[in-house]
């Protein structure tokens, strides 16, 4: 899964296609309204193992929404080169120090007080 942002400057996605190629047409589906988005991307590159291009995402994503993203080998999209899912958050996650996506994120908050008054009658 690609974690993205809302943020409206490009945004880096690396991926491992079935076909290295640096020009491809990207299709971004959102699952909430079913609404699809092409992109032409002209100018991946490989990096390593990895074909890395940049995309600045217009209309902007929607927070807490999932996509489906598909890179096409040709404008037609024909013939598929790579699928995945992406989700948009802003959080800051950093699977590798245990700081995961919160669901509620800015919703509670904790009450620190502790008031053990009882009143017995």
């Amino acid at each position: 899964m690609i974690i993205l942002t809302t943020s409206a400057t490009a945004q880096n996605l690396l991926v491992i296609p079935r076909t290295y190629t640096s020009t491809f047409t990207m299709e971004l589906r959102d699952d909430s309204t079913n609404v699809s988005v092409d992109y032409a991307i002209t100018t991946a590159t490989l990096a390593g193992n990895y074909v890395s291009f940049n995309n600045v995402f217009s209309p902007k994503l929607v927070e807490g929404h999932f996509y489906d993203l598909t890179l096409f080998k040709d404008a037609a999209k024909t013939i598929a080169i790579y699928r995945d899912r992406v989700f948009c958050t802003d959080q800051d996650i950093d699977q590798t120090t245990n700081d995961h996506y919160k669901l509620n994120e800015g919703q509670y908050t904790t009450y620190n007080g502790s008031n053990n008054d009882y009143i017995v009658i």
